[in-house]
């Protein structure tokens, strides 16, 4: 999972600065919206929300704006109605994108992935086309320089966690989604807290690109990842490290 964790880093990175750091909070407001609208607006029995509510807060969001998107999700506020959708397709050397949005215009938001995939050589496919290559996994990210690797591992295992890895200067805990919030808690018990939580899906292998196909895949994800309606990119390309600085511009 090294390309698809390697641009998990990147964008959490790209969102410290205060304009990625808006587009961020918009994407949470909507997650948290829908959230609330589908299960409830409480946290404790809705784990949907309280997945949102916590990255919220690891995000630096003020508690008012996360308490206006759960009342306008429960329709104690009024607000826009926003809508699930999936998108899967290909991009550059043939790998696989799972694409997750909320919108409130299906026609828009096709037309502007389909647009992205197109510009950076991509292409959009049907239903059911790429998504078996992928699963659900809940994923914990813990900081390796603060926190040992046996300490990460046993509070995690013994919680039931698949898999701890080291992916650069973060600890990996992988598990399956039963299991997610008690391994977050049970790391949380252990003083050890996470700097990232999440649901993800995790492709079941990958495929390695490099060059221009690397180059481009990575503008590709990157664009998509700056589209409003997008909230999440999920692709089985190994991306080579150092096609990032170049592609990014960094």
């Amino acid at each position: 999972m090294a390309g698809h964790n390697k641009w998990s880093q990147i964008k959490r990175k790209k969102a410290v600065n205060d304009a990625k750091r808006g587009q961020a909070f918009t994407k949470l407001i909507r997650e948290i919206t829908v959230a609330a609208r589908e299960g409830g607006g409480s946290p404790e029995f809705n784990a949907r929300l309280r997945l949102a509510v916590d990255q919220a807060k690891a995000a630096n969001m003020p508690a008012d704006n996360i308490d206006r998107a759960i009342k306008r999700g429960t329709g104690e506020l009024e607000g826009v109605t926003y809508e699930e959708v999936t998108y899967e397709g290909y991009g550059p050397g043939g790998v696989a994108l799972f694409i997750e949005a909320l919108t409130d215009n299906q026609n828009r938001t096709v037309a502007d992935v389909r647009h992205l995939l197109n510009k950076y050589g991509g292409s959009l496919g049907t239903t059911g086309s790429v998504a078996w290559q992928f699963e659900r996994k809940g994923q914990v990210f813990v900081d390796a320089t603060a926190h040992g690797e046996l300490a990460v591992f046993e509070a995690a295992i013994e919680a039931g966690a698949e898999n701890v890895s080291r992916e650069g200067d973060e600890f990996l805990v992988t598990t399956d989604v039963p299991s997610f919030h008690q391994v977050q808690q049970a790391l949380e018990h252990a003083g050890i807290e996470p700097t990232q939580v999440e649901l993800s899906m995790v492709p079941s292998n990958e495929v390695g690109v490099s060059g221009p196909d690397g180059t481009k895949l990575v503008q590709l994800l990157d664009a998509l990842d700056d589209c409003d309606d997008v909230q999440k990119v999920y692709s089985n390309g190994n991306i080579d490290d150092s096609v990032f600085s170049e592609a990014l511009g960094a």
